[in-house]
């Protein structure tokens, strides 16, 4: 894959260690709703000044997704295959030694990821539990490659482990507005997601954080979601968005289908409000056809879940994705690094 050079505006710092809450615009919900109403061009045009302002416009940094430990969570999150609530037919196994998750992240680096993620289900880790995620944390860092995890709520003390063992991002979605958010979720508040985030922040590692669209919110719930993320001082460095997987088993499984065009509008407005942060196609890309992720990469998308598997949801190949990013003319960020 060639890395043509182009002209464009983009700061000279890494966009990630950009955002500074001086440099933040406070954002009202009523403010989001009326970038979701605008026309779709003149969107998609504002979109892609901000893109350009802050990143190279054909560059998308690529993470990998590995759940370490599967099934037979207590929260009753209704999208989830995994909640002991639901009955999706993932079965509770456990926790991944540090020498699969290693070999796992090795074949992402091998296949161009430069950041993997590993994700736990289960509601808050244990003291065993940290103990060995802070191995995985240090093996995967020795791989040369960032390191993110979402393991669910985290104390003071979990917070103080992941820092002191370099963990460079902590995911933890606030998935929704909080007007919606008790439709989908009762065993964990809306404050508890803050204070975790709030925790991470304060250790000084970066937050990553998203939510899901689809899920049967309306507009105006749908801007109260980038609205939250947007006002976060400062906003996640990295934002991934969701389109909802529906997974029979699931309260969501019969949930009508987002209007594709939806979702890039949700993109582009996450891009506006949130100018440097990596807004990410998460879940949900399988089912979008490469005409829909090529307007979400023009409305502001910059990374991607790279590799065949999400948690326990699918994800395209890896041949596809390269396939598609060759068409569009993009590469992946590490290769420009």
């Amino acid at each position: 894959m060639q890395n043509q050079t182009i002209k464009f505006h983009a700061h000279k710092k890494h966009p990630e260690a950009a955002n500074s809450p001086s440099q933040q615009q406070a954002w009202s919900v009523a403010e989001i709703e009326a970038l979701f109403k605008l026309p779709f061009a003149d969107l998609m045009y504002r979109a892609q000044q901000v893109h350009r302002e802050n990143f190279d416009p054909n560059s998308v940094q690529l993470s990998t997704l590995l759940s370490i430990k599967t099934g037979g969570c207590s929260e009753d999150c209704g999208y989830c295959p995994q909640s002991a609530f639901n009955s999706a037919g993932v079965e509770n196994q456990k926790m991944l030694d540090v020498a699969a998750v290693v070999q796992a992240a090795q074949a992402a680096k091998a296949s161009g990821a430069d950041r993997f993620c590993m994700g736990a289900a289960w509601r808050e880790p244990s003291k065993e539990d940290m103990e060995s995620v802070v191995e995985m944390v240090k093996a995967v860092r020795g791989l040369g490659m960032e390191t993110c995890a979402t393991l669910g709520m985290l104390s003071d003390e979990n917070v103080k482990q992941l820092s002191e063992a370099g963990l460079d991002y902590y995911n933890h979605n606030l998935d929704t507005a909080p007007e919606f958010y008790g439709e989908i979720i009762t065993t964990r508040d809306y404050q508890d997601r803050l204070d975790t985030l709030e925790r991470v922040r304060k250790a000084g590692m970066h937050v990553c954080s998203g939510g899901i669209v689809g899920m049967g919110e309306n507009l105006t719930q749908r801007a109260g979601l980038i609205a939250q993320l947007a006002n976060l001082t400062p906003y996640p460095e990295s934002v991934p968005i969701n389109n909802l997987v529906k997974v029979e088993g699931t309260p969501l499984a019969d949930q009508e289908d987002l209007d594709p065009l939806e979702f890039v509008r949700t993109i582009a407005v996450a891009r506006i409000t949130m100018p440097r942060a990596r807004v990410r196609l998460s879940a949900g890309r399988q089912e979008m056809s490469d005409a829909v992720q090529a307007l979400c990469f023009l409305a502001g998308a910059n990374s991607m879940f790279y590799g065949e598997q999400l948690l326990t949801t699918g994800n395209p190949e890896v041949d596809r994705d390269r396939a598609l990013m060759d068409k569009l003319g993009m590469y992946p960020f590490a290769e420009t690094h």
